[in-house]
């Protein structure tokens, strides 16, 4: 690609929600996000989660997180864990100093599933934040994967 191209081109694999996501913007003045706003609903698709309106299959909950089976794993295991209050926090690059708490919690719970799921002595835990990192869902989540040997560079 040229120099000085304004050409964005960008696939996504949204594991949540079984959706191939393809941009390819020509002009500078279209912004990447503006193709992704029919995905930011599906974080009410969360919120029905966490309020038991949608089934999930749950592996861990308390009083501050939920932690639930990907319906498109990408591992043998592939648990999700989400804050229940999304109290502004649509992503990791938007979190603010109010945020350390429930960031620190979301951590443990995954070696929390980790210990449930009999994976604590290997797994990887992933959180894509923002439109670049090929974020589907705009409520803060991170992935818990094991149950097979990883690789890296991840990607």
């Amino acid at each position: 690609m040229a120099a000085g191209t304004s050409f964005l081109s960008r696939q996504c694999v949204a594991t949540t929600t079984r959706t191939l996501v393809t941009a390819k913007l020509k002009h500078s003045s279209y912004h990447f996000s503006t193709f992704l706003l029919p995905l930011r609903t599906h974080s009410r698709r969360f919120d029905k989660i966490i309020s038991k309106e949608i089934p999930s299959n749950i592996v861990y909950e308390d009083d501050k997180v939920l932690a639930f089976r990907d319906i498109n794993p990408q591992a043998p295991v592939h648990v999700l864990i989400i804050p229940k209050l999304r109290d502004g926090l649509t992503e990791l690059g938007k979190a603010e100093a109010r945020h350390g708490e429930i960031l620190g919690r979301l951590l443990y719970a995954a070696k929390i599933v980790a210990e449930k799921e009999g994976i604590v002595e290997g797994f990887r835990v992933v959180i894509n934040s923002g439109a670049s990192a090929c974020q589907s869902v705009y409520h803060l989540h991170l992935h818990v994967l094991g149950g097979r040997q990883m690789k890296w560079p991840p990607g």
